[in-house]
This record gives structure tokens, C-alpha cells and sequence, in this order.
């Protein structure tokens, strides 16, 4: 592994164009589609600091990297709220360097910041390489996850 330096900063408007193609290419990953609108909407509400959606970039020599999508929201556990990590991608050209564990990481910070319980997340059940790391830096739980479209 080579020794790079990665710089981790909240998304802004100007990252638009580098985010949407990590952001199509992490869809891609999980073999799904989205409308444009929804696409768009999410870039809208990260960038609104009237929603509890916040996106972080990771950065290596100006290029953009790594993503992720958290969200803030109360729960019946605990008195504050809990942070949800959303959405995590690293460009596959710059995977095994330490982005996604760097990236994980500034959302505990961020989550530690804003007086956050916890942090989770969920992952594909196949997506092993991506476990590899979340076992190191993460629990795993017992819970298993349903789900009804609507």
C-alpha cells in the first residue's frame, strides 16, 4: 500500500459533477437504477442545512475519491439521535489504500460532534470485501433487516 494523503471535507455545490460519477458508479455496484429526479434531489438535500442529510468527499491529489451519505435522526432508544451511514463508495481504482476506513472514520467524528448514540449502517451480505473492513472498525449485530416497498 502505497503512502498517500487523503483529505475528507463535506461535499460542496462545485463537487457536483465528480460526486455524480462515484454516486452512478456505486449504484452500478449494487445493481440498481434511480430517476434522474431522485438523483437530483439527494444531491439537493445534502447541500441543505435544513436537512439531517450530510455527504463527505474523500480526496487524493484534487481528485475525488470516496463518498458518503449519512443521516441524522431521532430514535425511541436513546435521547439523542443516531447517525445512519447511508451511502459509501470508493472509486475502484483507489480501493485497499484506507479511503473507506478514513471515510467511516470522519463520520464517527462528525457523528461524536453532533452528540450522536451511535452510528450503523447495512451491507449486502455478499459484499465481503466491505465486511472485511467493518469487522475491524465495527460490530456486527444480530438484527436482520426487513423491508416492504411502498
Amino acid at each position: 500500500m502505497k503512502n498517500i494523503s487523503i483529505k475528507i471535507i463535506p461535499l460542496s455545490k462545485a463537487d457536483y459533477d465528480a460526486w455524480l460519477k462515484l454516486w452512478q458508479s456505486y449504484l452500478i455496484f449494487y445493481e440498481t437504477r434511480l430517476p434522474p429526479s431522485t438523483t437530483e434531489k439527494t444531491w439537493r438535500n445534502l447541500l441543505d442545512s435544513n436537512m439531517p442529510i450530510y455527504g463527505f468527499g474523500a480526496w487524493v491529489d484534487e481528485t475525488l475519491v470516496g463518498i458518503t451519505h449519512v443521516v441524522l435522526h431521532p430514535n425511541t432508544w436513546n435521547t439523542t439521535e443516531c447517525c445512519y451511514l447511508e451511502d459509501l463508495y470508493v472509486s475502484e481504482s483507489a480501493r485497499g489504500q484506507g479511503i473507506g476506513r478514513a471515510l467511516i472514520e470522519q463520520v464517527y467524528d462528525f457523528a461524536d460532534k453532533q452528540h450522536c448514540n451511535r452510528v450503523y449502517w447495512t451491507t449486502q451480505e455478499g459484499n465481503t470485501t466491505a465486511r472485511k473492513l467493518y469487522d475491524a472498525i465495527a460490530t456486527q449485530t444480530d438484527m436482520v433487516q426487513y423491508r416492504k416497498k411502498l
